[in-house]
């Protein structure tokens, strides 16, 4: 069995210059945890989730024993809507990006999520293009309808 047997070919992906209140938009419209970002031609050049999302727009643990919170440059509300418009490439993750192809095969693939504790893998074509997305839930899916039809 190979990835292209089970990855997702609707993806959803954002552009680097987009802002996090888009990505957040994006995230919750279609009900995903997470999304590619690629360049005007598809190509991968990063991975941006919810859990980046929340880690950029946590509050700054300032004071005794990191109990009270400091805005950073006035009311939090403020530097929300701030942290709001900043473009998703300064919260993706660029660096050490795992991609499988739509030819490996499905063991290779379930190694990859569960050695790196990933929840998304892009899906990239010999070009570097995305094409596919496979997440935890599309594999343990995959098994569950095979154990269920089996």
């Amino acid at each position: 069995m190979l990835v292209r047997d089970f990855m997702i070919t609707q993806v959803y992906t954002i552009r680097p210059f987009n802002t996090v209140k888009e990505l957040v938009t994006l995230l919750k419209t279609n009900r995903i945890g997470g999304v590619p970002v690629v360049d005007e031609k598809g190509n991968l050049l990063g991975m941006v989730s919810d859990g980046d999302v929340l880690r950029y727009l946590a509050p700054k643990r300032l004071g005794i024993a990191g109990l009270v919170f400091v805005g950073e440059d006035g009311e939090l509300d403020d530097v929300m809507k701030e942290k709001l418009d900043t473009p998703v490439k300064e919260i993706m993750t660029k660096r050490n990006l795992l991609t499988v192809s739509p030819d490996d095969d499905f063991e290779t693939t379930i190694h990859f999520l569960s050695k790196h504790q990933y929840k998304k893998l892009p899906v990239v074509n010999g070009a570097g293009r995305v094409v596919g997305v496979l997440s935890r839930g599309d594999i343990i899916e995959n098994i569950s309808k095979r154990v269920t039809s089996g």
